[in-house]
């Protein structure tokens, strides 16, 4: 099981309701932009696929969970006060505040990243899934959407490499959004630009990173690798109203550089080497940066509670019997979704069932729910598996009821029916050790509590 497919990467901005002229801003957990929306800053947590909301003194009051959220990358504000998600894979997703899930929409690219202000949002190709897809030139280098995320305009030329395929690597970048001025920030190129509303450049500014500037290429070899060299990484607009544009210091984006631009003439007037690849940044509005240490703002105790597991699932087992899932009350309880079509399902099979005949029935139990809709399929994979646990029958149904992205998709859940952790993917032995610990953990909570 897998929660991520890469780095974990999270951005946050954080004020205060009525801040001090002196209170920060959360601008960078991470590598990846995200924005305020009211009183509260929300930040992706890649790592544990949800959001996180900070107080303005950066402390953790309240968390979104939903299987749309398998790894998110950036969260903007959308309007009527809501948060505009943007998924790996590049779907859009928007939540209210309280956690509900309002509309989701595919990607105009490949793989998008979303940038919003008002009413404006634009997507750009991501720079944190970026796929070897041939262009011709005939798409624009942005895409401006409305509301229910249909692109309505283009924007901007993009450029065409020589080797087609690297044009999506060539035109990723991040993008940002602000008082209706766009700008865009190519991952593989050392260059800053400031649109019009046509998508022409207002102006040009380099970070002065690379003396001799080329285009990726395919490396020699059998493996297909591509030489790049990773130039800006993320890109927001601070409480100062400037630009920050976070990006690599060496070409392999191990050490990191915050640069901070003049948004009218785009002149670099300051910036700041970090060093490391996981950094938090926070700036005030006169300006003055802060470099935080990301993993503490995220190991926070929520303040509000689990939620519960839902919809609830009445579903028929192999042998016909109905199974609720009220019948898994009392015990930590691990959801999971798969089909006799999914590789990964065949892998992962072998170590839930390892880790079912290893735990007590009174403290953990498995409802593993198959999404196959050709009975026959789903049967020859279990006669191949064997699986100690109940197998339950969803019949096709699942993915509509449930959201979840891809296969396999688990849910953790505590003795009451709450979500613990959603899991997506498969990622392991090491993730299964990580599933034990989290479980022991769980286990040994409960047993002091009730004593």
């Amino acid at each position: 099981m897998r929660r991520t497919l890469g780095a974990a990467l999270a951005v946050a901005a954080c004020t205060a309701c009525q801040p001090a002229p002196s209170g920060f801003t959360l601008l960078f957990l991470g590598r990846s932009p995200a924005a305020r929306v009211g009183a509260l800053s929300w930040a992706p947590d890649a790592d544990h696929s949800r959001l996180v909301a900070f107080d303005g003194r950066l402390q953790v009051v309240h968390t979104i969970s939903d299987a749309r959220l398998a790894t998110p990358m950036s969260v903007q504000g959308f309007p009527g006060g809501r948060l505009l998600v943007t998924e790996r894979t590049g779907e859009g997703v928007v939540f209210d505040t309280s956690g509900t899930p309002l509309r989701e929409w595919e990607s105009p690219f490949p793989a998008s990243l979303y940038a919003a202000d008002g009413a404006r949002i634009v997507a750009s190709r991501s720079p944190y899934f970026v796929q070897l897809v041939g262009e011709d030139g005939s798409e624009p280098l942005l895409w401006e959407l409305d509301t229910l995320g249909v692109p309505r305009a283009g924007l901007g030329t993009i450029r065409v490499p020589d080797i087609k395929y690297l044009a999506q690597l060539v035109n990723a970048g991040p993008v940002a959004v602000s008082d209706g001025v766009v700008y865009f920030a190519p991952l593989v190129r050392d260059e800053i630009l400031r649109l019009d509303r046509a998508g022409s450049p207002v102006w040009h500014s380099s970070r002065g990173l690379i003396p001799l500037e080329r285009e990726p290429r395919f490396a020699a070899g059998d493996a297909r690798r591509v030489e790049h060299a990773l130039i800006n990484i993320a890109m927001t607009v601070g409480p100062d109203r400037r630009l920050y544009v976070l990006g690599a210091q060496d070409s392999a984006a191990t050490r990191l550089r915050l640069d901070v631009l003049d948004p009218e003439s785009g002149a670099i007037v300051g910036h700041r080497i970090l060093g490391t690849p996981a950094t938090a940044i926070a700036v005030d509005r006169r300006g003055r940066i802060r470099v935080l240490d990301p993993n503490a703002l995220l190991a926070q105790t929520p303040t509000r509670g689990r939620a519960l597991f839902a919809p609830a699932f009445a579903l028929p087992d192999i042998t016909g019997k109905s199974v609720r899932l009220e019948d898994y009350r009392g015990r930590i309880t691990l959801v999971n979704f798969w089909a006799s079509w999914c590789d990964p399902c065949r892998q992962e099979f072998p170590h839930m069932a390892e880790l079912y005949r290893e735990l007590d029935r009174h403290d953990f139990d498995i409802a593993a729910i198959s999404d196959d809709v050709d009975d026959a399929k789903m049967r020859g994979f279990v006669r191949e598996f064997s699986p100690p646990f109940p197998i339950l029958l969803g019949g096709g149904r699942m993915k509509g009821i449930y959201h979840y992205r891809g296969l396999p998709y688990s849910v953790l859940l505590d003795r009451r029916g709450r979500v613990i952790e959603r899991i997506f993917g498969f990622g392991g032995e090491q993730e299964f050790r990580r599933l034990r610990e989290t479980i022991a953990r769980e286990i040994n909570a409960d047993s002091a509590a009730a004593r």
